[in-house]
């Protein structure tokens, strides 16, 4: 079974702001905005095979536009190609990359494959290197899906001023290739102040499973905001004061 790592948030306070990175990044970010590349739909990326592997061939392909890469998996021998960075620097970008299905057309070879893993350079932010994994109709990896909340407006705690406590951002699952899913929706409908959301709410599709079975987790709980609990504190102060106050009348009696 392969380990998937979830779409990092390319926070980049480092870049000047008009590197051809950047560019690239604003652009991913505006096809994003208009709904067209956070779908699931897979896609088709040219590459080449690599004869030559090695620090010294990487540069070489980085300088001429290109990302080095590999292809490994589904017990056969992996294969070093070369993508172009525009079109994979715009995928990673865009989000989705490492959840959705790609197929890589190798010299008119198409491998069907997931991205396994991208490294940035530490320095100037740029994609690298990126793995892939080939993949087959019995391919089952474990991969970290999105929770996304919704219907916020229909919790009572959150109409009281209580504050989504969010535990779990993604969840890891176990699932087919094939049937990866997008995210996982948590409706707040009718929670209160001191309610949670737990995997059980979650529905999930056919053949993904929690790697964490031993008990319901918890995902998220809606918490009292710091005045709700003060009044409440004061509250039961006030109550306690009361009760001493009866108990030293009675005794006096």
């Amino acid at each position: 079974m392969e380990r998937l790592w979830p779409l990092d948030v390319f926070a980049d306070q480092k870049n000047p702001k008009n590197t051809p990175d950047q560019n690239l990044r604003r652009k991913a970010l505006q096809i994003t905005s208009k709904g067209l590349a956070m779908s699931q739909t897979s896609y088709e990326l040219k590459a080449e095979a690599r004869e030559r592997v090695g620090k010294g061939s990487s540069r070489e392909l980085r300088r001429n536009g290109k990302i080095p890469a590999v292809i490994y998996g589904d017990n056969q021998p992996p294969i070093a190609i070369a993508l172009p960075y525009k079109e994979v620097t715009l995928k990673i970008h865009a989000g989705g990359f490492m959840t959705t299905i790609a197929t890589i057309n190798v010299d008119g070879k198409k491998i069907r494959v997931l991205p396994k893993d991208y490294q940035l350079d530490p320095v100037r932010d740029f994609t690298s290197h990126v793995d892939f994994l080939r993949i087959s109709k019995n391919t089952v990896v474990t991969v970290d899906v999105p929770v996304h909340f919704e219907n916020e407006e229909e919790s009572p705690g959150i109409k009281r001023g209580g504050v989504l406590n969010i535990v779990r951002h993604t969840v890891e699952v176990n699932c087919p290739a094939n049937n990866i899913p997008e995210s996982f929706i948590a409706d707040l409908t009718g929670l209160d102040i001191g309610d949670g959301i737990h995997i059980s709410n979650i529905t999930l599709p056919e053949g993904a499973e929690p790697t964490i079975t031993d008990r319901d987790f918890t995902i998220a709980t809606i918490a009292a905001p710091a005045g709700l609990k003060s009044e409440e504190n004061e509250a039961a102060g006030e109550g306690e004061d009361e009760a001493v106050a009866t108990e030293d009348g009675d005794s006096e009696d």
